[in-house]
Parts: structure tokens; C-alpha cells; sequence
């Protein structure tokens, strides 16, 4: 999918460069779910180094289209023109800007697989569900009450490099994040932060909370 060139710079920022001898020690996670993440499908561990294209078809039954450079069916479930459903996947909750047979994993990434319409929405850039990810690529800031946003920095853990992530804690639950050129902005309720510092998993496969 077409990005602004901007954008897709960022998203390469943010996932990585996809190469290197870096990425091949160590393991990456490999999510497969549908319907924005109501469903789950599949959770496995898998070695970095590998592609995310070889990496899913390691552990799942695929089928591909364009050379084996796209992902057509997993488990069966086939992407579909008719009824506007396909395959999308996110690398560290940004959504991949490339084919999955040019991402190389690197240690500690998430790669997510997730079959939904795209009727009202093709693109989704950034989502929620893979937290501490996006935010320990870069530098993140949190604004908003000091006790809470120092517990979520040392929760997230980040580089300290580029791209310049921005998290306003908010009054509420949501959590909601967008792409933007210098980094991701979002927004997160005070609940679902101190839900976060108990549990980092608490909006695992979630695209945003309402």
C-alpha cells in the first residue's frame, strides 16, 4: 500500500531495516488473529533471522500470491476482493510498509497477522495491541501525571533515539495512537494506564480501546 514518503520512511525507522547479522539471534513472536484482534488464531514463538513470510509459513498453513511476496490464505482464510477481507500485518504495532518476504525479524519483535475488512478502512498505520511496541523504538515522551508517566517509562524502555514518540495521558480508558512524521501521538486514559502498569498485556491484540 502507498504511503506518504514520510511516512514510510518513519515506519522503516520504527520497525527496523530488516537486515543485518543483528537479526539473526534470539526470537521473535508471531501473532495470527482476525476481526481487529477479537479473534486469536495462533501464538508462537519463532527464531529471529528469519523473514516474516518464512517465519509464518514455519508455523502456519499459507498460501501466497505474486511470487510468494503477499499472503492470499492462512489456516484457509482467504483474502477476498468479493467481500473486501484480506491479510494485514503490523511489525511492533506499525503496520509493514513492505512485502513480509523483505522483513527480516530481529530479536524481541512482534510480527501480527490480522484478517479483517477493509470495506470502511484500508489502512491502519499504527495500533495499540502489541504495547510496550511502538514506543520502545525511539524516544517517548510521557505528558500528563509525573507518578504514572515516570512508571510507564520505565515500563516502555525506549532507545532514546528517533523517531520522537509522544503519549498524553488523558482522563478515561481509551488508547489511541497515530502515525505521524516525527514519531506516533497518542492519546491514553489514566484507567488503562494504571491497567498497563499492572499489566502490560492488558490490550493485547486490541487496535485502540474506546
Amino acid at each position: 500500500m502507498n504511503r506518504l514518503l514520510g511516512l514510510a520512511a518513519l515506519a522503516v525507522a520504527l520497525v527496523g531495516c530488516g537486515g543485518g547479522t543483528a537479526a539473526a539471534h534470539g526470537q521473535a513472536t508471531l501473532w495470527v488473529t482476525r476481526d481487529r484482534g477479537t479473534h486469536v488464531l495462533l501464538v508462537r514463538r519463532v527464531p529471529a533471522g528469519l523473514t516474516a513470510m518464512q517465519a509464518l509459513d514455519r508455523v502456519a498453513d499459507i498460501e501466497t500470491t505474486y511470487g510468494g511476496r503477499y499472503v492470499q490464505s492462512i489456516a484457509g482464510i482467504d483474502g477476498s476482493l468479493s467481500s473486501q477481507h484480506d491479510w494485514f500485518y503490523f511489525v511492533n504495532g506499525i503496520e509493514a510498509d513492505r512485502s513480509a518476504a523483505e522483513y527480516r525479524l530481529h530479536a524481541g519483535d512482534i510480527e501480527w497477522w490480522d484478517y479483517r475488512s477493509w470495506a470502511k478502512q484500508m489502512q491502519q498505520p499504527v495500533v495499540v495491541g502489541a504495547f510496550p511496541e511502538p514506543f520502545r523504538h525511539g524516544t517517548t515522551v510521557v505528558n500528563g501525571s509525573a507518578r504514572i508517566a515516570g512508571r510507564l517509562l520505565n515500563l516502555i524502555g525506549s532507545s532514546g533515539k528517533s523517531p520522537r514518540n509522544v503519549i498524553e495521558l488523558i482522563p478515561g480508558r481509551g488508547f489511541h495512537a497515530e502515525l505521524k512524521e516525527q514519531g506516533v501521538s497518542a492519546t491514553l486514559g489514566l484507567q488503562t494506564a494504571r491497567r498497563l502498569i499492572r499489566d502490560p498485556s492488558a490490550v493485547r491484540f486490541r487496535y485502540e480501546v474506546p
